[in-house]
């Protein structure tokens, strides 16, 4: 007699494949819709000349900023980035009401309109803002994680920085004292494959940059940027080892901008296909709702957090268009200045 055939289950998950609560990711697909849409906004503002000076968008790299707040507690731990800072300071906490006055150099900013697109700062959040010199907050940032070790807090310093930077000769001498002094810091390398405009291919001899801490000692690891979960995953055992005394590590997390390098960049050293590629196949945000999906999560509830971030960004171009300019008188606050003899 023939045997029945055995019943079909479906696959178990891989032990090491990243997985999330449905509450979870409602809250991550919240947090990158937010960065998604602000983001688009302030392209618009910019090119109606209510943001001047240069513009650099965090499209397409949501997945970063956000699977790397899982692990930063927040006002506590230190965070430092380089221009392309938008997305971080929302992912962070900051107010998106603050964020757009400031990029519109209003006084409602978070600087008073004084910092503009690159060079926000917020002391509760602990974001210690986004700098417009290419590579120098990594030395800003190993100094945050030297002060939190000679304190003894217990703080880790989060330091984003960018393919391009990390040719730049003040990384490997942040790198060497992060590892003499065994400093609690997590060198986030955001590898969109382009810095300003030229491939990684052709700027650099070595394509792992991972690695790039070997010759001092510092592990590395490889992540999939354009996967939220992926990035939470890596960021929580680096910062794991970094509170328990392990000193600092490499996380290269391999992502993709949308935009140009800035708002002026018309993008030709690539092509409209692959960037279509990569928005269809890889894009972070229809990877959640792809996830979501399989959780069970209803279209009533993807659609209510659509028209909350709709409305949160509405507000804050309106808030930002009303806030008035900083008054002359600002230039001369928030500087230091050696007492009068």
């Amino acid at each position: 007699m023939a045997k029945a055939p055995a019943a079909k289950t479906a696959p178990k998950k891989l032990p090491n494949t990243p997985t999330a609560s449905k509450e979870d990711l409602l809250r991550f697909y919240r947090e990158m819709v937010l960065i998604r849409r602000f983001e688009e906004r302030a392209g618009q503002l910019y090119g109606m000349g209510l943001i001047g000076g240069f513009c650099h968008l965090y499209i397409g790299q949501e997945a970063v900023a956000v699977g790397v707040q899982e692990s930063v507690k927040q006002g506590h731990d230190k965070i430092i980035t380089g221009y392309r800072d938008h997305g971080h300071m929302l992912a962070a906490g900051m107010d998106p009401k603050e964020v757009m006055a400031e990029l519109t150099g209003r006084i409602g900013g978070s600087s008073k309109g004084k910092g503009g697109s690159m060079h926000m700062f917020d002391v509760p959040t602990g974001f210690y803002g986004g700098h417009g010199i290419v590579g120098a907050q990594v030395a800003l940032g190993t100094g945050l994680a030297f002060a939190g070790k000679y304190r003894g807090d217990d703080s880790v310093a989060f330091i984003y920085f960018g393919d391009g930077a990390a040719n730049q000769g003040q990384v490997y001498e942040s790198f060497n004292m992060a590892q003499l002094w065994k400093l609690p810091a997590i060198y986030i390398i955001e590898n969109n494959q382009y810095a300003m405009g030229t491939s990684i291919e052709r700027s650099s001899s070595t394509t792992q940059l991972s690695e790039r801490g070997a010759s001092f000692g510092i592990p590395g690891e490889q992540v999939d940027g354009m996967d939220v979960l992926a990035v939470r995953d890596a960021v929580a055992r680096a910062v794991k080892r970094a509170r328990d005394g392990g000193g600092p590590f490499i996380l290269e997390v391999k992502t993709y901008r949308y935009r140009g390098h800035s708002m002026s960049d018309p993008a030709k050293y690539r092509t409209k296909e692959e960037v279509d590629e990569v928005k269809t196949t890889r894009d972070p945000i229809d990877h959640v709702k792809k996830l979501l999906a399989d959780a069970k999560a209803t279209e009533d509830e993807i659609k209510a957090i659509d028209a909350e971030i709709k409305a949160i960004v509405a507000e804050a171009v309106q808030f930002a268009q009303e806030s008035p300019e900083p008054d002359p008188s600002e230039l001369y606050t928030d500087v230091y200045l050696e007492a009068a003899q």
